[in-house]
């Protein structure tokens, strides 16, 4: 056994403590382009809807709803606010993104209990999906994917991914 030399102990660390990383804000909303602002019309519970992106082939459309792409992810928005619908899409596209997706079900249902048959939700989803800069093209669902209550929407290849054929 060796005799402790001093009972006395450094408070004074030796080493400087590792720096904690910040946290990145996500501009997310910052894909919403809000030059895109040609009219909407309003939609009731039942309407159906579609886009393309310009420039897009018009057989895109056609090859979305024969499953062509093949569903990646699903986003429900049923009982969401306005506001927490855009912040719920807003990530899901995000994730969307970085993970490679390419065709996403997103579920906002029809409306039938809001205000004037107008539903909130399917009027907002189609206008932030025309001015989102990732979403190529959409369509509402064939009746056993959900109908007029959800959309089918063609996300823009992520560029680590643009090995793989676009269209």
């Amino acid at each position: 056994m060796t005799p402790i030399k001093s009972d006395k102990r450094s408070i004074v660390p030796t080493q400087k403590p590792q720096p904690f990383p910040q946290k990145k804000n996500l501009h997310i909303a910052d894909k919403l382009s809000l030059a895109h602002t040609e009219a909407v019309d309003a939609l009731h519970a039942e309407d159906t809807f579609s886009y393309t992106a310009s420039g897009l082939q018009k057989n895109v459309l056609k090859k979305m709803r024969r499953g062509h792409y093949g569903l990646d992810a699903e986003l429900d928005l049923h009982g969401l606010t306005s506001a927490e619908a855009m912040r719920e899409l807003l990530k899901f596209l995000h994730y969307c993104e970085q993970d490679g997706c390419r065709c996403v079900r997103i579920i906002h249902g029809k409306g039938y209990r809001s205000e004037n048959n107008l539903p909130v939700l399917k009027n907002d989803i189609n206008i932030w999906l025309r001015q989102h800069q990732e979403v190529q093209a959409f369509f509402s669902a064939a009746q056993k994917e959900g109908g007029a209550g959800a959309v089918i929407v063609l996300l823009r290849l992520s560029g680590k991914y643009t090995d793989q054929d676009d269209t």
